[in-house]
């Protein structure tokens, strides 16, 4: 018998520069860099992994970056916005950060929020991020240690976020589905449970304790445009490929459309679109048999931000012809921690 999803594995956006938007994640959000890597159906695209200490499932954030592509546009049936856990009363901290760092910062009300205190912004190619409070745990990546963590080299350069404030994992997806009950059918099959609603927001819930959070919008919106500032999918977390394949079949006779099980070198995965349009990929929580024997998806062999290329074995005869074609970029923070800045650069 198939077993309810506890919540959110990762979710996937598409965004313009490698670089900055590295920096936005790495440095201002202080995630870590927990994967370079490429695009497995185009291997001359990026495909950049950011998360926890460990990058566990329920706090990664993944990106494709597409210098060159046309802007995106959140719609339907697409997310409208990916919302990170921060812990309570770290706001006014985000707030001054954000600002300082020229982001525009923006208050969500509480009482549109299911009483959940938040700010939005936007990272440079335009994708609506959230830092939502929670009390969830998490394993956040942080430098050392906050005392130290104040002690930058210059006004100039970065400050490591404190652990006290440190972004915990995913809090959660706001979606745009062309048919808000069957996105809602969808939910329910996967252990999603209504939890209420206000206005045109509709707020379900996993049964887990972290990355939990999916709502869903019931309003007039533009069709979704992929490219740089649009989401792509969000993907929930199923234990094995066993399940998976359960999960498979269970979709397949249902009507719906499901790919086949994909392995992704660092899980397995599917994805199935549903009644709603949207774009879900179920993957799992145990690493595939030919992928890093690990707790989450960091490099286990380095310390801080990932700094080398990862490919898997089918891509490695053209490493060198990749590398050519991929933009350098180095963000701070590229030894122990989120933000410090490397001194050997």
């Amino acid at each position: 018998m198939l077993s309810d999803t506890p919540g959110l594995h990762h979710v996937t956006g598409i965004v313009g520069d490698a670089g900055a938007n590295a920096a936005f994640y790495a440095e201002t959000l202080g995630l870590r860099l927990l994967r370079r890597t490429v695009n497995y159906e185009d291997s001359h695209q990026y495909h950049l992994y950011f998360g926890d200490a460990t990058g566990s499932p329920g706090s990664v954030f993944t990106v494709f970056p597409d210098p060159h592509g046309d802007p995106g546009r959140a719609g339907k049936p697409g997310y409208a916005a990916v919302a990170f856990a921060v812990p309570p009363g770290s706001l006014d901290y985000w707030r001054e950060r954000l600002t300082d760092r020229g982001v525009a910062v923006e208050d969500i009300s509480s009482s549109e929020r299911f009483g959940d205190r938040a700010l939005s912004v936007s990272d440079p190619s335009g994708t609506r991020v959230e830092l939502v409070e929670s009390d969830a745990d998490g394993d956040p990546w942080i430098d050392g240690g906050a005392d130290d963590a104040t002690d930058a080299d210059s006004a100039s350069e970065p400050d490591p976020v404190p652990e006290s404030t440190a972004i915990r994992g995913l809090y959660g997806v706001t979606a745009l589905p062309t048919d808000p009950y069957g996105t809602a059918s969808v939910l329910d099959t996967l252990g999603f449970e209504y939890e209420a609603e206000t206005g045109d927001r509709i707020r379900y819930r996993a049964p887990g304790d972290h990355a939990t959070v999916v709502n869903l919008l019931d309003r007039d919106a533009p069709y979704l445009r992929e490219g740089p500032g649009a989401l792509h999918h969000a993907a929930v977390r199923i234990p094995d490929r066993d399940a998976l394949l359960e999960w498979h079949d269970l979709f397949r006779d249902r009507g719906y459309d499901v790919s086949r099980v994909k392995d992704r070198h660092f899980f397995h995965s599917l994805y199935v679109r549903g009644p709603g349009g949207l774009l879900v990929e179920l993957a799992t929580e145990a690493p595939t048999p030919d992928g890093p024997q690990t707790p989450g998806l960091a490099d286990p062999g380095v310390t801080g931000h990932a700094t080398e290329l990862y490919l898997p074995p089918r891509f490695e005869d053209d490493r060198e012809l990749i590398e050519s074609q991929l933009p350098d970029f180095e963000i701070g923070g590229g030894g122990d921690g989120n933000t410090r800045p490397d001194a050997d650069r």
